[in-house]
């Protein structure tokens, strides 16, 4: 049922109980605070404790039972502070205990007045069973959260593996390439050098030549499938060789992060700059996607007459992160790049417990 149809609901069976109670009474000084208590149950899901200190004055002048143990349901579900809860249990206790009018109570003989602490004991052990029934159920709220990060956890550790064992399969192909397959290709092209020199006949010299040829244009297309299976570590778009700005956008769409590309950079920016602005940003993202897991990111390309860069922040992580290793080169590896153009490299925590990390390239850098 909707949260609405539910309030309603509690404020129509507490004008009930509050019916009941009265039979006939119709002083205003008692409908006053009855009132007020069944109306202020509207509101106990925003403002739980004001909602229950309001019921405890009707609670005072009349027996009543429902609204005070819904306010203080309420209360004990929504509250962490076991202090609290207990203080309010002993108010709802007393206040249903006492005799109205107070005064009352100086003219009761000592039996009377023994019957009202035992009935304080009473109702002190009644109002026990909506604080810890509202315990009950924040703690069944914790634990199904806990179970959801948990299964979050397990989902994004089976993705890590997958992508750590594609990375590994690639790793070992680039290397059975470049060792076996590269290194055949190489000695076709020397071999094929030799022939085109030592050849007579210019048709057998045409031949060793375009032989060459082609064995040099495949070594360098084998060597630039290396440098793809080296790179890739889990997706085939994250990585492309000799990158430049109008990769980024490819770059944050496939991240798999919620991320934010904002501002622009001119295209004047020599090669070697783009690249490394690229490279900052997908080591930012890749860092992110690993130890903040369920983060967002936003990245903000940026220029001046003297400078530009990027910044890369982090939001923090929604859930555990897990311990992944790694040869922490990542960062000190964008230090070196930013060095290689006089720029400046910086990476830390920020105030909200994300994480930024920035690069300066001077404007001349070539």
């Amino acid at each position: 049922m909707p949260p609405p149809v539910i309030d309603a609901v509690v404020v129509a069976v507490a004008a009930v109980d509050v019916w009941l109670s009265l039979w006939g009474d119709e002083t205003p000084f008692v409908q006053a605070p009855t009132a007020l208590a069944c109306a202020a149950l509207a509101f106990r899901r925003r403002f739980p404790l004001t909602v229950f200190l309001l019921t405890l004055p009707a609670s005072l002048v009349l027996e009543l039972v429902f609204a005070p143990f819904v306010a203080l349901f309420t209360l004990s579900e929504r509250s962490r502070n076991r202090r609290l809860l207990a203080v309010g249990a002993l108010l709802s206790a007393l206040a249903s205990a006492t005799p109205w009018p107070v005064d009352d109570i100086t003219s009761y003989e000592s039996y009377e007045r023994t019957w009202t602490l035992i009935s304080f004991f009473y109702a002190l052990a009644t109002t026990a069973a909506p604080v810890l029934l509202g315990q009950l159920l924040q703690a069944r709220r914790d634990l199904s959260g806990q179970l959801v990060a948990i299964e979050e956890a397990r989902e994004h550790e089976r993705l890590l593996h997958a992508q750590a064992v594609l990375a590994r399969e690639r790793a070992q192909l680039a290397r059975e390439m470049h060792d076996v397959v590269s290194h055949q290709v190489s000695l076709i092209a020397v071999q094929a050098g030799a022939l085109q020199v030592a050849a007579k006949e210019p048709d057998v010299k045409e031949g060793a030549r375009t032989i060459r040829s082609l064995s040099v244009d495949t070594l360098d297309e084998l060597r630039h499938m290396v440098t793809l299976l080296r790179a890739s570590g889990s997706r085939a778009t994250e990585l492309t060789p000799q990158p430049t700005l109008a990769d980024l956008h490819q770059l944050v769409s496939t991240s798999g992060i919620d991320t934010e590309l904002t501002g622009e950079l001119p295209t004047s920016i020599a090669t070697l700059a783009q690249r490394t602005l690229y490279r900052t940003v997908q080591e930012a993202l890749t860092n992110v996607r690993k130890h903040a897991p369920g983060a967002t990111a936003t990245v903000l390309l940026w220029h001046d007459g003297d400078s530009f860069g990027v910044i890369v922040t982090n939001t923090p992580p929604t859930r555990p992160s897990l311990l992944l290793p790694g040869s922490h080169q990542g960062l000190i590896g964008l230090r070196e790049r930013a060095e290689l153009l006089d720029g400046t490299f910086e990476s830390g925590p920020t105030p909200d417990g994300g994480y930024r990390v920035t690069l300066r390239v001077p404007a001349h850098a070539d």
